[in-house]
């Protein structure tokens, strides 16, 4: 028998590769996640730029400002001008003029999952993005991160091999035996006012072995745990947006128990909605299952996404005209395109939403947030349409 050409490769020479790779990824994060550094956001909103989002007028924030229902506005040492005004300012001045968006405390906030079985199709970036919509117009968030690969949680400034504690800050324990009862303990306050975190590192993946433990003992334990546990913390958000792993275990079928409505995010190629077709014929077979052991599970929407769509690429026009054709009632009109600024942003854990500076003055980064902004303004209003409070604004904006 002949001898291959090539050396075999031995357990000890995959070790060296291993250890290789960790010491790329350390000098990654130590450049990310430099000592002693927390994260900021430094976003800030000239009067009028804040009175647009609180939906008052600049004098009337310069009359509250004067008879004192709000602070005096920091001013440069300098040039006696406004510096603008912060996030938590801005919703300080909706809670003033009553402009908060708020649910009505008799409605039940909304368990938004993003959820595909697929990598690779812009989940997480869609999370993150669209979180923080949410917190800009004064929404109370809830990010729940239920992936191992923690890409959520590094985007919102936790490193996820130092910052978090799989046995202390992750969903894990809530899933083990005598776990905490509630989700409380899970809670993190991020940079961004209105988004709390519950983060995820490596060690979540155990999870999925406690579950197939537990799952022969107890399966309505394990198929409703999460959502028990999301009932626990509902009434502190308005939206929970919930981050699955891209793939089919266990974890992700809870978030599909869990959730009260479903985004699809789909790239329009063969291969990626291939899969996403795949996905929701399992989809349709699974939540059929599961249902059959934990009664059915309804969901107030799910809509399909297309996403990184460059227009530039003529097999993406035909799939996306064929995606129209067969779901015509279950895409979502906006679509997010291809777009180096949301790469660019990623490559520093960031968002083009917290993006500042010169950057955000170019007619790439506008388009590129006029494509979010559709987006997220899109789901949003879908949201806003499961509480009847909203409903007679929606009439008024001509969405109802």
């Amino acid at each position: 028998m002949q001898q291959s050409a090539l050396s075999t490769v031995t357990l000890t020479e995959l070790d060296q590769l291993a250890n290789r790779a960790s010491t790329v990824i350390s000098r990654l994060r130590d450049r990310l996640y430099a000592p002693g550094s927390e994260k900021q956001l430094d976003l800030r909103f000239n009067v009028r730029r804040a009175a647009e989002m609180v939906g008052r007028s600049d004098k009337l924030i310069r009359d509250a400002e004067a008879d004192g229902r709000l602070p005096m506005p920091d001013k440069d040492a300098e040039t006696g001008r406004r510096t603008g005004y912060s996030l938590a300012e801005v919703n300080r001045m909706r809670e003033v003029f009553g402009t908060l968006p708020h649910r009505a405390p008799d409605e039940s906030a909304l368990v938004l999952a993003i959820q595909n079985f697929k990598g690779g199709v812009g989940k997480s970036t869609m999370v993150c993005h669209f979180a923080q919509h949410l917190a800009l117009k004064g929404y109370r968030v809830c990010v729940i991160d239920c992936d191992s690969q923690a890409s959520t949680t590094s985007m919102f400034g936790l490193n996820p091999d130092v910052d978090v504690d799989e046995d202390e800050d992750t969903l894990y324990p809530f899933f083990r035996h005598g776990g905490p009862p509630t989700l409380h303990y899970a809670l993190h306050a991020t940079y961004w006012p209105g988004i709390a975190l519950i983060p995820a590192n490596l060690g979540l993946y155990d999870a999925e072995y406690e579950f197939a433990a537990r799952m022969a003992r107890d399966q309505t334990f394990v198929l409703d745990r999460l959502r028990e546990g999301l009932a626990s913390i509902r009434d502190q958000f308005d939206v929970i947006i919930m981050d699955p792993p891209p793939a089919l275990g266990m974890l992700s079928l809870s978030v599909l128990r869990a959730a009260d409505a479903l985004i699809i995010p789909a790239p329009p190629n063969n291969i990626d909605f291939g899969s996403t077709a795949h996905f929701l014929k399992m989809m349709g077979a699974t939540l059929n299952e599961l249902a059959r052991h934990g009664g059915t599970r309804d969901y107030a929407f799910v809509k399909i996404l297309a996403t990184k769509m460059n227009d530039q690429k003529s097999a993406h026009q035909a799939i996306k005209r064929m995606m129209d054709a067969v779901f015509p009632l279950d895409m979502l009109k906006a679509v997010l395109k291809d777009s180096a600024e949301i790469d660019n942003a990623a490559a520093n854990l960031s968002t083009v939403y917290e993006t500042t500076g010169p950057a955000t003055r170019t007619e790439t980064h506008k388009r590129c947030r006029a494509y979010l902004d559709a987006v997220c303004t899109e789901i949003e209003d879908l949201i806003r349409m499961t509480w009847p409070s909203h409903h007679p604004q929606l009439r008024k904006e001509g969405k109802l």
